[in-house]
């Protein structure tokens, strides 16, 4: 079948999510397909944002217990909203710190080297900053990252795959830590098949989801993963330097803060103000210091059209009108030198089209021109990611005609091909 915009727009007119469009603040003679970096303001969370610096302006320190959300179990509060998205229970997730900050608070916690048993698994696709954390925790205990940090090779330079991560937990290593869909090429892990292969070989695992919450749904409790992290201004909405989040498993309560601090209080100690931890009997327990108010503000907003949504219905519509762009790219580019670097399998696939091209950052510099906001990854990458809550079908269609254009008119090559400063 020919894909042709008046087909675009059935699709649309059938989308059982395109009511949310509207919740969206979306620029006009603009198409946005870089929710995978940073998510559109909605109008929800526009007016939780107020409504905060209202209790502020209205209430003063009393904000923290009065106030139409008291900022004192605002953290709780919103990881009980939170849960359904990675499939735990509400005490096991918490909305705190940030992605690299609560992996330092993580593998602080759980990584506790004895003998032999003292390596730490990860991959040589995944985001720099958790090699970063990683390293850091290693010099931290002593230990040569150069040695002790064994990172899985990928085959070809855009997957994982998980014999290989499988084969690579051997008896020295002491804690796994994975992203559950690779940034780049959108790749899902196995998330399931990997903490079943960690437990049986009494290994702790514990996953990145940056690049899968609120775009897939997890069951991390049912799965047995120890635990996760995760930043929420992606697929979640929650706004530039939105807090993060974390999830442990209850089977691991009780096991103190590897980095302690205040706010991991139980919340009735808290106040106490003794020089000995009381830590909360819940996920809450890992944070570490005072929330930021007006960076969980946001999320009360976004959270809420998420639970009204479905995160199984995003998923369905994330996959069919990503599907509806490899198709198009298929129909219309494909003479034109790409290529797509995400798995075409569903079940493999995140939330964004990985488009492979040799001359990429300039392309992506055209498409801005022309009035489309893309995301470029070095070294070849141009990430699409068509948002389920606010992208229409008859956009992606128009994406694909102007990227046409851009490629037979050849309007990139007045830019360089490299990135910005940020790409």
């Amino acid at each position: 079948m020919e894909l042709t915009l008046e087909y675009a727009k059935q699709l649309d007119q059938t989308d059982s999510l395109n009511r949310y469009r509207e919740e969206f603040y979306i620029k006009p003679n603009t198409i946005y397909m870089d929710g995978n970096s940073l998510g559109l303001l909605s109008k929800r969370a526009e007016r939780t944002l107020l409504e905060s610096l209202n209790d502020w302006k209205e209430h003063g320190i009393d904000g923290w217990t009065k106030g139409k959300h008291p900022w004192f179990f605002l953290s709780e509060k919103l990881g009980e909203m939170m849960a359904p998205l990675v499939g735990a229970s509400a005490n096991e997730v918490i909305v705190t710190g940030s992605t690299t900050v609560n992996l330092h608070q993580l593998v602080a916690t759980f990584y506790k080297p004895e003998g032999k048993k003292s390596k730490i698994l990860a991959d040589e696709l995944t985001f720099p900053s958790d090699i970063y954390a990683l390293q850091s925790q290693l010099r931290i205990h002593g230990f040569d990252p150069d040695t002790h940090l064994i990172r899985v090779k990928s085959r070809d330079g855009r997957f994982l795959d998980e014999e290989d991560i499988i084969e690579a937990m051997t008896e020295d290593i002491a804690l796994i830590i994975l992203p559950t869909v690779l940034y780049r090429s959108g790749q899902i892990l196995d998330m399931k098949r990997l903490t079943a292969e960690a437990n049986k070989r009494g290994i702790l695992i514990g996953f990145d989801g940056c690049h899968s919450i609120g775009a897939i749904p997890h069951s991390f409790s049912e799965w047995g993963v120890d635990f996760a992290y995760w930043c929420n201004y992606k697929h979640l909405n929650g706004g530039p330097g939105s807090v993060g989040g974390l999830y442990v498993n209850k089977k691991h309560f009780g096991t103190a803060p590897g980095l302690a601090g205040w706010f991991g209080s139980k919340k009735e100690k808290q106040f106490d103000m003794e020089h000995s931890l009381t830590p909360a009997e819940s996920a809450g327990a890992y944070q570490i210091g005072t929330p930021h108010v007006l960076s969980l503000a946001p999320l009360l907003g976004a959270l809420e059209i998420f639970a009204e949504a479905g995160i199984e219905n995003i998923r369905q519509k994330s996959l069919k009108i990503n599907r509806f762009l490899m198709d198009l790219l298929d129909q219309e580019l494909s003479d034109m030198g790409f290529n797509i670097g995400n798995p075409q399998e569903d079940v493999r696939r995140g939330g964004h089209v990985s488009l492979e091209h040799k001359e990429a950052a300039r392309i992506c510099k055209a498409l801005k021109e022309n009035g489309i906001i893309p995301d470029f990854r070095a070294p070849n990458i141009i990430r699409l990611a068509p948002v389920a809550l606010y992208t229409s079908y008859s956009e992606v269609w128009e994406v694909v005609q102007i990227l046409k254009k851009i490629m037979k008119e050849r309007q990139y090559e007045k830019f360089a091909n490299e990135r910005e400063v940020v790409a």
